[in-house]
C-alpha cells in the first residue's frame, strides 16, 4: 500500500482537473482497502475514493482528508460466470470477454473507468446496462463494518443509478460479479438503432460479438469518447448530463415549448422510460438550446464532437469546467423548461 502527501489529484481524473489531497492512499488489494477505510472512519477523517477517475469533478482546492485510489486487480472467468475485482480497468475487462465470445457486456466497450464504478451508477450505453449481467456486487458495508454480498435486485438498479449512488458514503464496492451469455460467439440482441443500422441488421438481432465491441468503439471514438491523451475532445467525462426522464404531463409541457421554440414539424426525441415516463434526449436539448459542438471561447468548451461532453481544452479549472455546466443548465432551463442533472460525482464543488 502506498501512500503520499499533498498530491495532486488531477492526474488521477480524465477531466485532468482538480486540486491537492492530504494524502493519497494506493490500494492493490480488498484487504488494504479496507484497512484504509477502517483507519479513516476510525479517525474521522474525510475518505474520497477514487477507481478510474472518469466520472469525478474534483474542487480546484483539492480534498481535505484521505484519498483512496483502489487498484485492485482480478478477473475470473468461470464458463459464463466473470467475478472482476473493483480496480480492473472495465474496458480491458470488456475485450477479454468478447475473446471468450461472450456476450452481456460487449456494447459497453470503451467506457473509461473502473469495474467497481460500474454498478454504482448503473453504467449503461449503447442498449445494454450493467444491471441487466450483474447478478452480486461485494462490498464493504461502512455502517456494520463487514463485508456484504448484495444480490441484483438489493443493489436496487435504475437509470443511472443504485443503491450505492443512493447512498454514497456507506458502501465500498470490492467485487463484482456477472453472469453472461454463451450465443456461440454471438452477441446479445441489438437493442441501439444505430449500433445496428452501422452493423447493417435490425433491432434485436444478434451479429458476432467482436462486431459488435468494433463497431461501438468506432461510435464512440467519433464522439470523442475513447480516451485518447493527445485528443482535448477526451479529456472529460464522457456524457456530462444523465438524459431527463419526465413524467406524461412534463413531456407535454415539453412538446409544447418545443413547438412554441422550433415549430410545428419538430419532433423532440422521446423513448419509453417506463409504463409512465418518457426518457428525452440531453444532447438534443443542449444543441436545440444554441450550445452546438465546440461552443465556449475558454479552456474549458463543448467538445467538438458530441455536444453531451464538457471538455477540458487544457489549462482550465475546475471553475472553468463548472461555469460552462450552469451556462448550459441555465440555458436549457430557459429554452425548454427542463433542468438538466450532472452525471459525474462532484467533489467540493456543486452545480
Amino acid at each position: 500500500m502506498q501512500e503520499l502527501h499533498d498530491t495532486a489529484l488531477a492526474p488521477l481524473t480524465t477531466f485532468r482537473l482538480g486540486g491537492p489531497a492530504d494524502r493519497l492512499i494506493t490500494a492493490t488489494t480488498d484487504d488494504e482497502v479496507i484497512a484504509a477505510v477502517r483507519e479513516a472512519d476510525d479517525s474521522g477523517t474525510p475518505l474520497l475514493l477514487i477507481g478510474g477517475g472518469s466520472n469525478l469533478v474534483i474542487g480546484d482546492k483539492g480534498f481535505a482528508g484521505t484519498a483512496l485510489r483502489i487498484a485492485t486487480r482480478g478477473f475470473e472467468l468461470d464458463g459464463t460466470r466473470l467475478e472482476l475485482a473493483a480496480g480492473e480497468v472495465w474496458t480491458d475487462a470488456v475485450a477479454r470477454t468478447v475473446e471468450a465470445r461472450l456476450a452481456g457486456i460487449e456494447c459497453l466497450a470503451g467506457i473509461p473507468g473502473s469495474a467497481g464504478a460500474t454498478p454504482i451508477q448503473n453504467v449503461g450505453a449503447y442498449g445494454q446496462e450493467v444491471s441487466s449481467t450483474i447478478t452480486e456486487v461485494i462490498a464493504y458495508d461502512r455502517e456494520s463494518r463487514e463485508t456484504v454480498t448484495m444480490s441484483n435486485a438489493e443493489c436496487a438498479f435504475s437509470y443511472r443509478h443504485s443503491r450505492f449512488k443512493g447512498d454514497p458514503e456507506r458502501f465500498v464496492v470490492l467485487r463484482v460479479r456477472f453472469e453472461l451469455e454463451d450465443a456461440a460467439g454471438l452477441s446479445a440482441p441489438l437493442r441501439y438503432a444505430e449500433t445496428a443500422r452501422m452493423l447493417g441488421v435490425g433491432p434485436g438481432d444478434r451479429v458476432p460479438v467482436d462486431a459488435a465491441r468494433e463497431t461501438v468503439l468506432k461510435l464512440r471514438s467519433g464522439k470523442g469518447m475513447v480516451l485518447d491523451p493527445e485528443d482535448h475532445d477526451t479529456w472529460s467525462a464522457g456524457s456530462f448530463f444523465t438524459n431527463p426522464i419526465l413524467t406524461r404531463e412534463e413531456f407535454a409541457a415539453f412538446h409544447a415549448r418545443v413547438v412554441e421554440r422550433l415549430g410545428d414539424g419538430v419532433v423532440p426525441p422521446a423513448y419509453p422510460a417506463d409504463d409512465e415516463n418518457t426518457k428525452t434526449s440531453a444532447a438534443w436539448l443542449i444543441d436545440k438550446s444554441g450550445f452546438t459542438k465546440g461552443y465556449g471561447t475558454g479552456p474549458a468548451r463543448i467538445s467538438t464532437k458530441h455536444t453531451l461532453a464538457l471538455t477540458n481544452r487544457g489549462g482550465a479549472t475546475t471553475e472553468d469546467l463548472l461555469a460552462l455546466a450552469r451556462e448550459v443548465v441555465a440555458g436549457v432551463h430557459e429554452a425548454f423548461g427542463i433542468t438538466l442533472v450532472n452525471e459525474p460525482v462532484t467533489v467540493g464543488v456543486s452545480l
